[in-house]
């Protein structure tokens, strides 16, 4: 018997199953990978006890974390959504600029720092969001803020 050759379907599928009552709606954050990445730290700054909320409630359903902590998930997604809301009306011309130099060097960040330094100045000083990295060594330079990338394709400065 000939084996049989793989099919790939090209229609978007989309889950009709409606959420149940209790659970609160929300629109999705609506961003692609590099825009999201972009954002990510800011993401994690205004969020943060969000975040912590919905990652305490998957720790301790035991395994169910996607179906009982729906309601924190929505919440995260929420304040990611007024995250990235709030960067595309005060810093849109650093974001565009960051997340499509993200686009364009295969999301690796050390290509982007003259944007994302740009961004960063604008978030903080509009936003008051500031990106910090968790776990960072206490003592060092944090790695965004290095002027010299060693992985650049750039040797210099990089801002």
């Amino acid at each position: 018997m000939a084996a049989r050759e793989p099919q790939f379907n090209q229609q978007v599928l989309v889950d009709t199953t409606p959420m149940p009552a209790d659970i609160p709606s929300v629109q999705e954050v609506g961003a692609t990978s590099a825009p999201l990445t972009s954002a990510a730290y800011f993401i994690g700054d205004r969020c943060k006890a969000f975040n912590d909320d919905y990652m305490k409630c998957k720790q301790e359903a035991n395994g169910r974390g996607e179906f009982e902590c729906l309601k924190e998930g929505r919440k995260v997604t929420r304040c990611a959504a007024s995250v990235i809301k709030d960067i595309n009306t005060h810093c849109l011309k650093q974001f565009t600029a960051h997340w499509e130099c993200l686009e364009n060097n295969n999301h690796n960040l050390w290509e982007c720092r003259k944007p994302e330094m740009e961004l960063n100045k604008c978030v903080f000083d509009k936003l008051g969001l500031k990106k910090t990295i968790p776990g960072a060594p206490e003592g060092q330079t944090p790695v965004h803020l290095r002027p010299k990338q060693i992985y650049a394709q750039f040797p210099g400065p990089q801002y």
